[in-house]
């Protein structure tokens, strides 16, 4: 057994490479092999964002307080709030993120396949951010 003091994982800022606008990443967990876990408190400020990205094995996330936004690759914008839980399958291409006038904050969990919990793609432009709310 191990116990990770809570302050013993620094918060960390989401790189401009993965995220547009202001993004702060604070872990919570990651298990040693041969689990694969990983889990991250997440907070977005108005109008921040993910880039595009896909997860091995998929993502859970769960809206902890705010308002968001999260959509598939050729899906709606869809609009996700506190309380809500959202599955993400695997190899899906998506971004998840603040709405433009809220913050979110949100706890992601994903699985590492071969070492690989996350493959990151494009940012999301502006136009894609602000299209009408679907779904």
């Amino acid at each position: 057994m191990e116990i990770k003091r809570n302050g013993s994982r620094p918060s960390g800022k989401g790189p401009a490479d993965y995220f547009t606008g202001t993004v702060r990443v604070d872990p919570q967990f990651e298990a040693p092999e041969p689990a694969r876990g990983r889990g991250a408190s997440v907070t977005f400020e108005p109008g921040a964002r993910t880039a595009w990205h896909t997860h091995p094995l998929g993502q859970t996330l769960h809206v902890i307080s705010g308002v968001g936004r999260v959509q598939l690759w050729g899906g709606p914008v869809r609009e996700i709030r506190a309380g809500d839980t959202v599955w993400i399958a695997p190899g899906e291409k998506h971004w998840h993120g603040a709405g433009p006038d809220t913050n979110m904050v949100h706890i992601a969990l994903q699985e590492a396949l071969d070492g690989s919990h996350v493959a990151w793609l494009e940012h999301v432009t502006d136009e894609q951010y602000n299209a009408k709310l679907g779904g």
